[in-house]
């Protein structure tokens, strides 16, 4: 089976192949939520699009940043899912599933604890269902980052990573140059909402008060003030070096997809790993047009057609 990506001569611009598929409607799939109570007194919510018989493998869905079940990326991939009949779940970062969080701390691109917590409720409820997964941007990264982590010792049987953001210092500064800056006013909204709530809740303990909150305006800056001191880190450099997926491709000892695009508004070179830098479990496939979780191959504007389910489920049901 043939996987090369060719985007159509409609579609070769970086933006339109990450903004479309935002703007087309993807039918909103049929779910079954599920609560887990964490031991720090937090929560996180699964939602089940069909639970596995038999054995079946699952597919856990990891999205993106402030993003959930009903991204795009994840509605397209749920109904294949549901197409192929391969049970699929969608695991929320803490806040993400329409719900605030508890805790003054929220969840952040190297959290990979919550992710774990979630795996092992999952293969303790089906036991003997394989585990598979894919990521997504940050949640891609997490992913990378949890299968070095655990190397031979990974629950999942295959994983696939999607335009994660392996190095995230260099992210972060290319989405302060040229019209990414608008993906990051766009995202950092979203964040700023969610952090003034919770500035208004005397409850919680904030690391800015409500007068800071407009002058957090690139991620490097949010990132510093908010996202390092909630999560444990000394400040913005230890948190994008620590939390950073790329060093941890050489440790993973299962087969992993990582697959990028070269045109990504969200990347730089940084992102893309060397040989070197690649164990032999990981799969890395780079192509030169794609966007940011694009990967338009084909029918119209209008109704684009989608490389990208296609070439995961592939991978992960071991189709090559």
């Amino acid at each position: 089976m043939s996987h090369s990506f060719t985007a159509p001569w409609w579609a070769r611009n970086p933006h339109l192949q990450t903004i479309l598929p935002v703007l087309t409607k993807v039918p909103r799939p049929k779910l079954q939520r599920e609560r887990l109570e964490l031991p720090d007194g937090d929560f996180l919510d699964l939602d089940w699009q069909q639970t596995p018989a038999n054995g079946e493998p699952v597919l856990v869905l990891i999205h993106g940043l402030e993003g959930s079940a009903q991204s795009h990326y994840a509605r397209r991939m749920l109904l294949e899912c549901r197409n192929q009949g391969l049970a699929a779940v969608v695991h929320h970062h803490r806040s993400c599933s329409g719900m605030p969080n508890r805790l003054s701390r929220s969840y952040h691109s190297g959290d990979t604890e919550d992710l774990a917590f979630s795996l092992r409720h999952i293969a303790s409820r089906f036991p003997h269902s394989p585990l598979l997964a894919v990521g997504y941007s940050l949640g891609g990264n997490v992913l990378a980052k949890f299968q070095g982590e655990q190397g031979e010792h990974s629950p999942l049987t295959r994983a696939a990573v999607v335009s994660a953001p392996l190095t995230l210092s260099a992210c972060a500064k290319r989405l302060e140059k040229g019209f990414s800056r608008v993906y990051q006013s766009y995202l950092l909204r979203q964040l700023q909402q969610k952090l003034r709530a919770k500035i208004a809740n005397p409850a919680m303990q904030m690391p800015v008060s409500a007068d800071k909150v407009d002058s957090l305006n690139t991620f490097k800056e949010f990132d510093d003030k908010v996202t390092a001191p909630l999560h444990g880190f000394t400040g913005v450099d230890d948190y994008y070096h620590r939390a950073s997926g790329l060093p941890f491709l050489g440790r993973i000892t299962s087969p992993t997809l990582v697959l990028h695009a070269a045109d990504d508004p969200f990347m730089t070179e940084a992102v893309i790993p060397t040989q070197a830098q690649l164990s032999g479990a990981v799969h890395y496939e780079l192509y030169p047009h794609g966007g940011h979780v694009g990967f338009i191959d084909g029918g119209h504007p209008f109704k684009p057609r989608y490389f990208l389910e296609r070439r995961v489920l592939a991978f992960l049901t071991d189709r090559s």
